[in-house]
Order: structure tokens, then sequence, then C-alpha cells
């Protein structure tokens, strides 16, 4: 083990960092190069390339490296041996990426890294290709011999959903396990200031089909006394929210978020919130952002306005998306969700509810040597600036499934975002300067981690 004071071995490590950033950038390039969208419409065969690519990245560092599928798309695994008596840190990222939507939404192509402004811009230049490569900067800082055994798992299919992760954990789960476990796919607070993710909204996500007629009907003869089914479907899903647009579904389960500064202004800066349009909900804008239930209609099968004809329609169907509090169990949010549309469906019409997906939320305890590890080499990366702990609205199903794994695994939900990435959108991107500081907190996160008793 390295025996500089802490001081010294920081300050050796940030100057390593610094070093490999031009290094490091060109990789991140070459892996966003790869159009490795996992949505099974894509080319599969860019999946493959990217886990090559991840693995012999690995490879190059000294790692035992294999890549593995388990029904799913390649996940690769790559072990160092912890030195005696040191703990173990998992480091965790995935490979894949999602679609890139209308390329002419793009300031440039997505899958040619441009860097614009200390931005590096393209489909997966953040999410989270920018993961693989802080996990691989963190190892080269410590020029291949860490303090700690490192485990890297670099997932192929999280932005499907991970459906084989059960299955990738439950036949490698021995060669998985360890004491804390890094998942490098949050965010955090704003530029300049780090964060650790404690809690994470679970989600069910549902179709809702109304009928009313058994065929369709000319909408002038029978107009008036006959419901269509488009319009008994628009006030079923009016039905979720109340007037001030809190969820007004039954039986979820809500609570208040942690009491940052988060002003309004912010909201709607970061947002794209347009003039005028008011905020929906009570209570605090965090406790609305991560805490409480949300839903959200995000499709809906109907005839297109350039098409339509003047017809009752027979048949609706729209797909809708319930954020929960992350202790919420999502079976019993879908049986509430449920119950709720099928209750109040109008006029009689009727409504069929089938659960499209579900995924458990996160809430860490946040507390114990390696947390307070963690927070410190924040604050390292961070030349001092102390890190918040702060919740995601979003779910990320894959946490939950490595808590219940290794329930003894201190998690760690770090991330290369900043509220301006943009991921999953057009112009996603990674601000490079707070690449580094993720890439020197990850290195000194092994050193505090390695001085560690096991």
């Amino acid at each position: 083990m390295n025996t500089l004071p802490d001081a010294a071995r920081i300050a050796q490590l940030r100057s390593a960092v610094a070093g490999l950033m031009p290094a490091a950038q060109s990789d991140l390039e070459a892996l966003t190069r790869i159009p490795s969208v996992s949505l099974d419409t894509f080319d599969q065969s860019h999946v493959d390339d990217s886990a090559e690519a991840v693995a012999d990245l690995l490879k190059a560092e000294g790692l035992d490296v294999e890549i593995v599928t388990e029904g799913g798309r390649p996940a690769v695994i790559g072990h160092l041996p912890a030195p005696a008596g040191a703990p173990t840190v998992l480091l965790y990222a995935h490979h894949d990426v999602q679609p890139p939507g209308n390329e002419n939404d793009w300031e440039t192509p997505p899958f040619v890294p441009t860097e614009r402004d200390g931005r590096l811009y393209g489909r997966g230049a953040a999410d989270d290709k920018a993961g693989v490569m802080a996990h691989l900067v963190a190892l080269r800082a410590h020029e291949g011999s860490p303090p700690v055994g490192v485990t890297v798992f670099v997932e192929g299919e999280e932005e499907v959903g991970s459906d084989s992760l059960p299955r990738l954990l439950e036949r490698h789960g021995e060669r998985l396990r360890a004491d804390a476990i890094v998942l490098a796919d949050s965010t955090n607070w704003e530029i300049g200031t780090p964060a650790l993710t404690t809690t994470l909204r679970g989600m069910v996500r549902v179709a809702v089909t109304v009928r009313t007629l058994d065929h369709s009907l000319h909408s002038g003869i029978f107009g008036g006394p006959v419901p269509d089914a488009l319009t008994a479907l628009i006030r079923l899903l009016a039905s979720l929210h109340d007037a001030a647009g809190d969820v007004a579904v039954a039986g979820l389960a809500s609570g208040e978020a942690a009491d940052l500064d988060f002003p309004e202004e912010r909201l709607r800066a970061e947002s794209g919130l347009l003039d005028g349009v008011e905020l929906i909900g009570t209570g605090s804008i965090l406790s609305r952002q991560w805490t409480k239930p949300a839903v959200t209609t995000i499709g809906i099968d109907a005839p297109p306005v350039d098409t339509a004809s003047n017809t009752l329609v027979a048949q609706a169907r729209a797909k809708v998306s319930v954020r929960l509090h992350p202790s919420e169990d999502p079976r019993q949010a879908y049986d509430a969700i449920a119950r709720h549309l099928t209750q109040h469906a109008p006029w009689g019409a009727q409504v069929e509810v089938t659960l499209d997906d579900e995924g458990r939320g996160f809430e860490a305890d946040a507390q114990g040597p390696i947390y307070d590890a963690a927070r410190a080499a924040f604050a390292d990366g961070w030349d001092g600036t102390q890190p918040v702990d702060m919740g995601i609205g979003g779910s990320i199903p894959f946490v939950a499934a490595f808590a219940e794994k290794f329930p003894q695994a201190a998690i760690l939900v770090t991330g290369v975002e900043d509220p301006d990435t943009r991921a999953h959108g057009a112009n996603e991107s990674l601000h490079l300067g707070e690449f580094e500081r993720v890439c020197v907190a990850e290195a000194v996160l092994l050193e505090r981690i390695g001085r560690l008793v096991k």
C-alpha cells in the first residue's frame, strides 16, 4: 500500500489524471463512434463491437477479461485481484446507448464525437461511455495496481431494461461480489458541485385500452348520444391528476425530498419550460421530482390528424409511465393504477390495463466508512467542494438489483453527467472539466477505500 500522506498521494493522483486526459478523451471518442444502440430495431452487431472495444481497453490495463451473455446483449467483466487483506470494489457502467432520434435535431452527427465550448457532443459521450472511461482512468492513475481488488462490470443492455441482468448476477454473482459497488450512471448536482445519488424513484409502465363500440361509426349520424373511444380515453387519462396537477391515484406512496436549494428559475432553465407554462403539483419542487409519484402519458394510438376521417373511433390506446416513491412496491403500485383506471372509466367504457414494464426504486442508507470515503473523495476531486446527497426522479432498476443481490455492499451511485448533459436527447454532451474531476474522485476513492481495514 502507498505510504505517502493523504495530501501528497491525492496530489499525485490528481496530477496523474491530468496527464491521462488526452488519451482518455481519444478513447472515449473512439467508443462514441460505435453506434451501440441496444434497441432491437437497430443493428446489434454494433453492440458486439462496443463490447469488444471495452474488453480491449480493460485488457490493456492488465485485467482478466471475459465477455459474457445470458440471453441478452454482451456484458464485459474484468478483474484485478485484491492485495492481501484489501477490500474489493465493483465498478459498473454500460456500453449500450439510446437511439439517436431525429438526426436533424443534432447540431453535429450523433455518432461523430465533436468538442465544442468545453463539452464533448455525441450519443453515449456521457451516458454512459464516459462512465466506462472514468473507471479506466482511475485504474490508469494507479498504474494498474490499485490498493483494492477491482472488478469492472460493463453491461450491454441498460438502455432497454437490463432484462438479462438478473441472470448475469445469478450466474456470475460470486465473481462480482464486492465490499463497495460504484455505479457510474447518474449525475452531479451542478457544474462545480459533486453529488452522491441516494434515492431513485421506481417505475411502472402500463398500456391502457378503451373500447366503446364494436366498429367505428359516422360521426355525424351517431355523434351526440354515442361516445367514441378516443374522447373516453382522454377523459380517463385526465382523471390521473387533480386540478393542481398532483397524481390522483389513491394508494400511491409519497414523501419529502432533501431540503436543498432548488429555485423555480433553475428548473425552468434546465427543463426548457416555455414562458407562461405553469408548474404542476404541490409541495417542494424536489419532492415533486424525487419522492412523489408522477404520471406521464408517453404515447397514444389514435388516427393521425392528417389522415383522420369524420368517425367515432371504436378503440383507443395509450401508454402511461408512472414514477414511484423510492420505497414503493411496483406490483402494489400497478394494482392501484389499474384499479383507478378501471373505476374511472367514463360512460361505462370498457377499459383494459396491462403491465408493460416495472422497476424498483432505491434508497441508500448512506452511512458508514465507505460512504465517508466517497464523500471525502468527491471533495478531493472538486477542490474542496463538499458533495450533496441528492435524489433522481428517474428510475435505474439495475441499482435495486445490485442492492438486492449484494445487501452487505455499500452502493455508491455516482455519475459523469450535469444538468445540461441532455442524456437520451439530441445534442447529448459531456462537460470535459467535470469529467476530469470525476476521474480524480474515483482514483482517490480507490485509494481511500484501500486504506480501510477489511
